[in-house]
């Protein structure tokens, strides 16, 4: 039995559900909203409902990727919504609406026979910043930082976690660890040295007032452009 998401903002029934209940799924629907997923269940499969707004889906399907989601993305959509779609959506298999019960549990099958079989990525792409986690490194616009070993794991850390809000000790406890002694302030001094290195993107952590910090996440079109420096004497015309 599959742990299985639907993501509907459309107020008609959706004809999937009745067929993914038949064949004793777990199955939770909530609002395809940005704001929900912040406290989303984990899923094995998650299905992104297009029958109503295709741009919207679309936009959803891209946020769901840029925040390293690791669950496969199905898309539901009617037989005119086919051509709407393409490879830019970031998911991983489109399903009729009116799929018979066979169907959908083939698909969804094969969704997490594949997921099981790749090895899991070590990379996290988000708002114009690339972490890989086996090398230890990370990139903003594709320039490498330079970064201390504790500053990569807050980074990894928040990167993981979007828009979740974690107090000084939380963030403490999991990038540090229980057994470190050092007070809250530690935690204050990473952020402010990380956010000097990330320059432009400084903003991506959020300083939540009277509780800690947070992830913010930028839509692709949001990401700020790298800034151009300005030439030294020895280098102007």
């Amino acid at each position: 039995m599959a742990q299985l998401l639907v993501l509907s903002s459309s107020h008609s029934a959706n004809p999937v559900l009745p067929a993914l209940e038949l064949l004793s799924h777990r199955v939770r629907q909530i609002p395809a909203e940005p704001a929900q997923l912040v406290n989303a269940p984990s899923a094995d499969v998650i299905f992104v409902d297009g029958r109503g707004d295709l741009v919207g889906a679309k936009s959803l399907c891209k946020i769901l990727r840029t925040t390293g989601l690791d669950s496969p993305l199905m898309l539901i959509v009617t037989e005119g919504g086919l051509t709407a779609v393409s490879a830019d959506w970031g998911i991983d298999d489109v399903i009729l609406v009116d799929a018979g019960p066979a169907e959908v549990d083939a698909r969804v099958r094969l969704l997490i026979g594949r997921q099981d079989a790749e090895p899991q990525s070590t990379r996290v792409q988000t708002s114009g910043i690339s972490i890989d986690e086996s090398s230890y490194s990370a990139k903003v616009h594709g320039k490498p930082l330079d970064l201390t070993y504790k500053e990569f794991q807050l980074l990894h850390f928040f990167a993981t976690h979007p828009s979740r809000v974690f107090t000084r000790e939380q963030l403490l406890s999991e990038v540090w660890g229980y057994d470190y002694f050092g007070g809250t302030r530690t935690v204050d001094v990473h952020v402010r040295r990380l956010r000097a290195k990330l320059g432009d993107l400084e903003q991506l952590i959020g300083t939540v007032r009277n509780v800690g910090y947070r992830f913010n996440v930028y839509e692709d079109d949001q990401v700020p452009a790298p800034r151009s420096r300005p030439k030294s004497p020895s280098q102007a015309d």
